[in-house]
């Protein structure tokens, strides 16, 4: 269990003051000066030290990220992004961070960015975030009046400027390229790789993306080091790490915790159980709604939450949202319903996206009702491996994964309501 000391939001639920005092209060903002005299490449060795794996999904190690960053300028200015656009179903984590704690957030931006050699970042924050702008702009103004931001920010001898940019509230520009497009005053669609931002990304400069967590916790991992961050969880799946509990629980929440934890004590001790007991879990889905889902079985009896662990079950942390469900869940009809929603979302550039999300959401609403045919359980399967890696972006994979999950742990289920709707249908007739 995470001890309070070794907690890196600590306002995470708004109990104390956000405002540029309170950060400073709880230890934000302490010689930030002298970490940026220390060096990029310190910076960058102590990053890759510390295990910090990318939070927004995907995984990728930061450290590692940030050193893709040209060494020498071109002559092209250099840009970081950060990714506030927290539109994956089921997570709500960078919300709190920006709402509670923005300090912490701004403060590993001018950090992040001198060990990028970017005088300049971007956040890009969904378009339903309206309170978390406000409190987010309150903050950066509050950080420019000290001189944390501006000319020689922080007296650090880096000229850095902040901006903070609202989207319209589309999925598609969580994607790090389409939140690029967008950034840009276009429509917001995944761009192919290469060339990969770090060579070319924001107005064609060299551009890293990161996810509000990842900044978030970088002053903290730099201040304690990044040995002490890499005490946490398993090789390879270091640190502490936000957890959005939703669903099925006696008390849904969000938690720091340290990675690795057993899927039963993070649930037992912070959201004080499965409503209606352990018996009562059906499935979780441990990432955000675009990992599939595992049974309750395997959740309950050694899921231990980290991308390594997961990975092998054939799901993934994601973003570490963790929705959970009771045996009251009709679970074709959830897998429909993320189905739905990710037809709805695509931006419609690969032609399997396109035309895939809506067949496979058609099919799982037949599902749903049983006016199906069982073979089409395996039809339904083979496209969504034709979806799956064949399209610019992972929104194809979002679509697939949910329901690939739903056929191979609860095949059973769809093909009894297949038949109990045939039964049905034939005592109807006679």
């Amino acid at each position: 269990m995470l001890k309070d000391q070794d907690r890196i939001f600590t306002n995470l639920y708004g109990m104390h003051e956000r405002s540029l005092a309170g950060a400073r209060a709880r230890g934000h903002w302490d010689g930030t000066a002298a970490i940026i005299g220390k060096g990029r490449d310190w910076i960058i060795d102590e990053m890759k030290a510390s295990g910090l794996r990318g939070r927004g999904g995907a995984g990728f190690p930061t450290g590692l990220k940030w050193s893709f960053m040209p060494k020498e300028s071109d002559g092209r200015p250099a840009y970081l992004v950060i990714n506030a656009d927290e539109s994956e179903p089921g997570t709500c984590k960078d919300r709190e961070i920006m709402r509670h704690d923005p300090h912490t957030l701004i403060e590993g931006a001018l950090i992040a960015s001198f060990a990028m050699g970017a005088h300049a970042a971007y956040i890009y924050i969904r378009g339903e975030y309206v309170r978390e702008r406000e409190a987010l702009q309150a903050a950066i103004d509050e950080a420019y009046d000290a001189g944390l931001l501006g000319r020689n920010a922080a007296k650090s001898g880096w000229d850095f400027d902040l901006y903070l940019t609202h989207g319209a509230g589309a999925y598609i520009c969580g994607e790090e390229t389409a939140m690029l497009e967008s950034l840009e005053g276009k429509k917001g669609m995944p761009r192919m790789k290469p060339p990969f931002p770090a060579g070319a990304g924001l107005y064609g400069c060299p551009t890293t993306v990161n996810n509000v967590e990842s900044i978030a916790v970088v002053p903290t991992i730099l201040r304690r080091g990044g040995d002490w961050f890499a005490s946490f969880g398993r090789p390879n799946n270091a640190g502490t790490k936000l957890f959005a509990i939703s669903g099925h629980v006696n008390n849904p929440c969000v938690v720091e915790e340290e990675m690795s934890i057993p899927f039963k004590e993070l649930i037992d001790r912070h959201c004080g159980g499965i409503r209606g007991g352990w018996d009562n879990l059906k499935a979780v889905i441990p990432g955000g709604s675009s990992v599939p889902l595992l049974p309750g079985k395997i959740m309950e009896e050694d899921a231990i939450m980290d991308f390594d662990w997961l990975r092998e079950q054939r799901s993934g942390l994601g973003t570490a949202a963790v929705i959970v469900m009771d045996k009251s869940v009709d679970v074709i009809a959830a897998i429909w319903r993320l189905s739905k929603f990710y037809k709805h979302e695509s931006c419609g550039q690969c032609t399997p996206c396109r035309e895939g999300t809506g067949w496979m959401m058609r099919v799982m609403e037949r599902l749903v009702t049983g006016d199906a045919e069982i073979e089409e359980i395996d039809m339904l399967w083979d496209v969504t491996r034709q979806v799956e890696g064949h399209t610019i972006c992972a929104l194809g994979d979002a679509a697939a994964w949910p329901i690939q999950g739903l056929i191979r742990h609860f095949r059973d289920e769809i093909e009894e309501r297949i038949r109990a709707r045939k039964a049905g249908s034939r005592v109807a007739a006679q």
